[in-house]
């Protein structure tokens, strides 16, 4: 230990490329290399969503279906 607080690195948010950009309803996705993080683009003080990457693929799947 070194006594100097850890790094904090925010996650690489992304938004879909078919988001218009103008502010409607959208959501943002990170991954944290164990975890995939979900938030709500119109707020993104509130706090994320966590699931595994498995999880993840399963609802995208779902979701392109």
């Amino acid at each position: 230990m070194s006594g100097e607080p850890e790094a904090t690195t925010e996650p690489a948010w992304s938004r879909s490329t078919y988001s218009a950009g103008d502010g409607g309803e959208c959501v943002e996705v990170a991954s944290s290399g164990h975890a995939v993080l979900v938030r709500d683009s119109k707020d993104v003080t509130r706090p994320h969503l966590t699931v595994s990457p498995a999880h993840w693929a399963q609802f995208v799947r779902y979701a392109a279906g």
